[in-house]
């Protein structure tokens, strides 16, 4: 995405069309398109334009990445929604393509996901993702968690649906039956969360490909997220069968961390061992790449030509 003159419309990144009002109905311009979109996660502003400068049309606030790197925390619930709205809106604010923001539980009963999705639809998310786990959550691919009654899940999609002021506001139900309850109740909570009214389904932590082929085919058509974790409990299959399979959305959620935190700690390892960086060479970020991730030079422009224009008294 790209954006307008002092933040206007928008217009799909690599896309062509007509400008799009809304980093949501962006979002929503993605859906709707044939092929599948690889959603990647990003835990600061500077992640995020990594994203994007790599020509990825989505990213995604990880709710386990903001808690590994803004705090050196496990994905436990640890994080507030206050500690997730300023992460956010950071990243938000850092790109122009649509930002997915995990909201884990919505943070209380349904007056607290009214007010978290409020929140994040001011910072700037395209779309918030709420899930069917009970208070403290935990990461989909650990051991213990638990779950809400689906009723109640459906009042905290009632209450999200109620505070979105942008109707193009997406909201994403994830369900962690799978790795409670069985496959059978995923998918019938699943079908439970569309018909509440939610934008897309996300069942976490599918444990075969027949199960995951059998996720989408089985949700009536409702747009379905696919969570790929490396190493977890889903196995890794190619884009194409993915989207044959018939997934919209495909989330990395942590590949860019683990891969940046692999590289720094080699980097700090050959530090260690050798007294000085010389030999890292092309395993650095170049001086002027850095420069250019974080706009250094249309800031220069800004600052001259605002230094130099005249002021009437």
């Amino acid at each position: 995405m790209v954006r307008g003159e002092g933040g206007g419309s928008r217009i799909p990144h690599g896309l062509g069309g007509p400008p799009i009002p809304s980093s949501s109905a962006a979002l929503r311009f993605l859906l709707a398109r044939p092929q599948a979109t690889i959603v990647v996660g990003a835990v600061n502003a500077l992640s995020a334009r990594l994203v994007e400068r790599a020509g990825f049309d989505c990213c995604f606030v990880t709710g386990a990445g903001l808690a590994n790197s803004q705090f050196g925390l496990p994905d436990i619930g640890l994080v507030s929604m206050t500690e997730v709205v300023e992460g956010a809106a950071r990243i938000c604010d850092a790109v122009a393509i649509p930002v997915i923001v995990d909201a884990d539980c919505g943070f209380g009963g349904p007056l607290s996901v009214m007010r978290t999705v409020h929140l994040l639809e001011r910072a700037g998310a395209a779309a918030v993702a709420i899930e069917d786990q009970a208070m403290p959550k935990r990461c989909g691919h650990f051991a213990g968690q638990r779950l809400v009654a689906p009723g109640e899940m459906i009042s905290r999609i009632d209450a999200a649906l109620s505070a979105r002021a942008d109707p193009d506001l997406v909201l994403i139900a994830r369900t962690d039956a799978r790795s409670v309850l069985g496959f059978d109740e995923a998918i019938r909570r699943a079908r439970l969360y569309a018909e509440a009214g939610a934008d897309v389904l996300f069942v976490e932590a599918p444990r075969t490909v027949e199960e995951m082929r059998r996720i989408p085919a089985e949700l009536g058509g409702t747009p379905v997220l696919l969570n790929v974790v490396e190493g977890g409990k889903t196995p890794q299959l190619p884009r194409e069968e993915l989207a044959e399979m018939g997934y919209r959305l495909i989330l990395h959620a942590n590949l860019l961390l683990r891969v940046m935190l692999k590289a720094g700690e080699d980097a700090l390892a050959h530090l260690y061992e050798h007294g000085d960086s010389v030999e890292l060479g092309d395993r650095v970020l170049g001086w002027a790449q850095r420069q250019a991730l974080v706009d250094l030079e249309r800031f220069d422009d800004l600052e001259n030509r605002l230094s130099n224009e005249p002021t009437e008294h």
